[in-house]
């Protein structure tokens, strides 16, 4: 990207439910770093919608009526150049979390979040980084450590093979990404440009088909952490 300075972030909120949309619009409204550039009341309006605004971020409901959001993140995120999803939702069993994860959600909160939370976790997605709520992370790790031991031991040698496409640099910088460090605390940690430690993520997450941050920290968590 050139030096030029960026605007605020595009926000597209996709919820069908007219009363929360109604809310966002006016919680998003006194940020000045932040503009809400259109809404979609269901998942099949996001594709049309996105092409139409051009957000940056996708704030995406996860249960609607015709297309649910893990199935709209989906196809959203397999398109080139597709925005970040930040879901916001009341749901949060595990196995919705994982869903909306590993459709490529970048982030995952739940409605009862303040606003300042809200536009925090949008803030950070659009910078590239993961953002749960205290209580989505906190279910992600009971759902990694409550698996019985050889499902758990499966699921970290699959892991360790996929890490092994890796080169020893790339590895220590997704080890990074895990404990959820900045691009530029990694950067200084590991004796590396931004840049380089932007290159490394790149490729890591390329190498193992990841669509984002996120899933390149749940991966090296559930490797880290054996039950």
């Amino acid at each position: 990207m050139s030096g030029a300075v960026e605007g605020p972030i595009r926000v597209l909120i996709v919820d069908d439910d007219p009363l929360v949309r109604s809310a966002l619009r006016r919680m998003l409204a006194e940020t000045e770093d932040i503009d809400m550039v259109g809404e979609a009341d269901d998942g099949d309006a996001v594709p049309a919608a996105v092409s139409r605004d051009a957000p940056d971020v996708v704030l995406m409901d996860l249960r609607m009526r015709r297309i649910d959001g893990v199935a709209a993140t989906r196809a959203l995120r397999a398109a080139p150049d597709a925005p970040e999803v930040l879901v916001l939702t009341t749901f949060e069993a595990p196995e919705d979390i994982r869903a909306a994860l590993g459709a490529g959600a970048a982030g995952y909160l739940v409605k009862d979040s303040p606003p300042e939370a809200i536009e925090a976790a949008l803030r950070e997605v659009h910078a590239g980084h993961p953002a749960l709520a205290p209580s989505v992370a906190r279910r992600l790790i009971e759902l990694v450590s409550a698996q019985p031991e050889q499902a758990t031991d499966e699921r970290s040698d699959r892991a360790t093979q996929r890490l092994g496409c890796l080169t020893a640099q790339e590895k220590a910088v997704a080890s990074a990404v895990a404990q959820g460090h900045s691009n530029a605390r990694i950067a200084n940690e590991l004796h590396l440009g931004v840049s380089t430690v932007k290159t490394h993520i790149s490729r890591a997450m390329a190498k193992l088909n990841l669509e984002n941050r996120t899933q390149l920290a749940l991966l090296m968590y559930e490797l880290a952490h054996p039950r």
